[in-house]
């Protein structure tokens, strides 16, 4: 494997690899999930990729010219941005605009605080202009529940941008705004449905908020999560918690299977988690591949690497990067 690689925070490997969890291909690529880099405002206990105002990683000018070019080449349909705070790289803006004039859909995964953040007075306003869908993190209705899991104050910061984004237009039929619930320990999410009904009673008698759906996400057992399972003996349990609720069902609809995965280097992964696992899509020679190696390979038909970690997409409802699976 390329040394120049460099593996982050591996707490929980050992004990994700090897697996049991079916084998899995790859199909042809309709999404291009792009992790834009791990700075962020915020540092949260759920994150998975460990993302923090310290984290100095983030995608440079020629990696962002190499995914607009790929982005056309392999003519995908929706290009996903995640991070981190993907808003905070310098080139997101220039990245949604190539996006959108090649007539792809753009996802911003947000955290919402950062449309507050200085010099992002007029994100919002951006985002609503190019018609991008946001995918906005908001772990639970009650201001107690997300301040202990993100931080002091982020609810009231996080209620204001949902308003403003709503005063934009988003929450309507034309600007998708989605909401992500994440479980505040080791639990599998309840019924999205049910909880989404709830979300929308509660946020709307109380401060006015309307929104498209929400996403209900089971927590991966990975990075700061994964270690703080590890830290308080409930990783095993956990573990057997998503196993025992794996529904094979699930896995014709998981996410993978269409997605393609790029860090802030160009790199591929199958999924953003395994990104964070550094289980990078490799050559046959062991190398890993990079965007550089697109469209000549194609990852069409190639296995997907899997691993504990995978049941936690499979588990109950299923989650994936895009909500229950199952509809239930």
């Amino acid at each position: 494997m390329a040394t120049d690689i460099i593996r982050p925070m591996l707490d929980t490997l050992h004990k994700l690899l090897p697996s049991a969890f079916p084998r899995i291909r790859r199909q042809r690529v309709s999404t291009l999930q792009v992790n834009l880099g791990y700075r962020c405002n915020q540092q949260c206990l759920h994150c998975h990729v460990a993302a923090g105002p310290s984290r100095s990683e983030v995608m440079d000018s020629d990696t962002i010219d190499l995914v607009i070019a790929t982005m056309r080449k392999i003519q995908v349909e929706t290009l996903d941005l995640t991070g981190g705070a993907p808003e905070l790289n310098a080139h997101f803006r220039r990245l949604v605009t190539a996006a959108r004039d090649n007539d792809i859909h753009v996802i911003d995964r947000c955290n919402l605080t950062v449309l507050q953040e200085p010099g992002q007075e007029d994100l919002a306003a951006f985002l609503a202009t190019h018609g991008v869908e946001i995918v906005a993190s908001l772990p639970c209705y009650l201001e107690e529940n997300v301040d202990r899991q993100r931080g002091k104050g982020v609810f009231e910061r996080s209620i204001a941008a949902l308003q403003t984004l709503n005063a934009l237009g988003y929450g309507d039929d034309d600007r998708v705004l989605s909401l992500v619930y994440n479980p505040q320990g080791p639990t599998l999410p309840p019924p999205q449905a049910a909880l989404e009904d709830d979300y929308r009673r509660m946020l709307h008698s109380r401060y006015g908020i309307r929104f498209n759906r929400l996403l209900a996400l089971a927590n991966l057992p990975i990075q700061r999560f994964g270690s703080s399972l590890l830290s308080h003996g409930q990783f095993d349990d956990y573990l057997c918690l998503l196993k025992s609720a794996h529904r094979t069902e699930n896995l014709a609809h998981v996410m993978c299977r269409t997605l393609l995965s790029v860090d802030w280097r160009g790199y591929l992964y199958d999924c953003d988690f395994n990104q964070m696992l550094t289980l990078p899509i490799e050559h046959a020679d062991k190398q890993p591949l990079h965007l550089r190696d697109l469209p000549a390979i194609t990852t069409g038909g190639l296995p997907i690497r899997v691993g504990e970690h995978c049941y936690g997409c499979t588990a109950g409802q299923g989650s994936s990067c895009g909500g229950a699976l199952d509809g239930g």
